[in-house]
């Protein structure tokens, strides 16, 4: 591993070790990084001249720029699109509550899951980022915003089970009480179901939130609308999320995205609370968000309303995910793909 944006405290008491240095120059440096999120070694001013050249020399910090930043005038809400070292596009959302501030970062370049509803996918997967890449997310808004990020959603572009390796290496530091100090419990992570991931992730024992992408009661409805259903079954994924609720003892969000026609009728919400009776968890519903490229539309509210009514009827606690930033298409993946196409790629 070459980028010391993404080394733990003993990665790095390992490579000053490498350097003759000792071990707490590793934490001077970590909370250079992670701490006061400096990301210039220049800056490091307790570190020596001559060690700053040396670990400049060997590990460059990649950097990372906000190159368009859209804020709502309907809520508040910032998007924000980040471009990287090698050129390519990401995208994060601010969303201001009264609890705070919780920031949707990325976790991949694109995505190759394909689910029909979402823009993200639309261009493919190019890369995964690194643990540092979505560190960089989450330190450029504080320093953009100057208030403190206390709430993290991994449901930006990309799929956070497809690396596990790498999504647990990003809960650690951004957790670690030498960086940001940033509670598991106010971070979310949000999959499409890859279902032996998600038996990894439980056993791994974090208390961060799991979000499950459901979309659908019954397999043939949710081949239609998710690729990943034909890898694995409903059943299959509910065992696997009762295995982590069992392991955690945390309740799993079931993400459940309203398309008009396809998956919003009172049958369909009846089949959804027969299928989560008993586990626990909770549904979040979503209005789907019109994307340019799909023809799916938003359930109308009078279905809403009775699909939430029938969740209920089945004791599931159900919320309506509020729709922000609505003005600056703050939807996964619809600022970056119009960028791309405007600077002609």
């Amino acid at each position: 591993m070459n980028d010391i944006t993404s080394m733990d405290l003993v990665a790095l008491q390992e490579l000053m070790s490498s350097y003759g240095e000792s071990a707490f120059r590793a934490k001077q440096l970590f909370e250079w990084l992670h701490h006061k999120m400096i990301w210039d070694y220049n800056e490091m001013t307790n570190l020596s001249q001559a060690f700053r050249e040396k670990i400049k020399r060997d590990f460059p910090i990649p950097q990372m720029k906000i190159v368009k930043k859209y804020t709502s005038k309907l809520d508040g809400t910032i998007k924000y699109l980040f471009e990287l070292q090698d050129s390519h596009i990401i995208e994060g959302v601010l969303m201001r509550y009264k609890h705070g501030n919780s920031l949707c970062i990325s976790s991949q370049v694109g995505c190759k899951m394909g689910c029909k509803f979402c823009a993200s996918t639309i261009g493919g997967l190019i890369r995964n980022l690194s643990a540092g890449e979505m560190l960089g997310q989450v330190y450029k808004v504080q320093q953009d915003i100057g208030e403190r990020i206390s709430n993290i959603v991994m449901m930006g572009s990309g799929e956070p089970l497809e690396r596990l390796d790498i999504t647990m290496q990003f809960i650690h530091l951004i957790n670690s009480k030498l960086g940001q100090n940033i509670g598991q419990r106010h971070i979310t992570l949000s999959t499409c179901g890859i279902v032996p991931a998600i038996y990894k992730l439980a056993d791994e024992m974090v208390q961060i939130t799991l979000a499950v992408s459901l979309h659908a009661p019954s397999d043939e409805r949710r081949k239609s609308i998710m690729p990943i259903a034909h890898k694995y079954s409903v059943t299959e994924l509910l065992e696997a999320c009762k295995y982590y609720t069992q392991k955690t003892n945390r309740r799993i969000t079931f993400e459940y995205a309203l398309i008009e026609g396809q998956n919003d009728t009172a049958e369909d919400a009846r089949d959804v609370g027969k299928l989560l009776d008993g586990l626990l968890c909770h549904v979040n519903l979503i209005p789907v968000n019109q994307v340019e490229e799909r023809e799916y539309k938003s359930s109308h509210t009078s279905s809403i309303e009775k699909f939430i009514k029938i969740l209920n009827s089945y004791g599931i606690e159900t919320t309506l995910r509020r729709k922000l930033g609505a003005d600056i298409d703050a939807a996964c993946g619809q600022l970056r793909n119009r960028y791309i196409k405007e600077r002609g790629e």
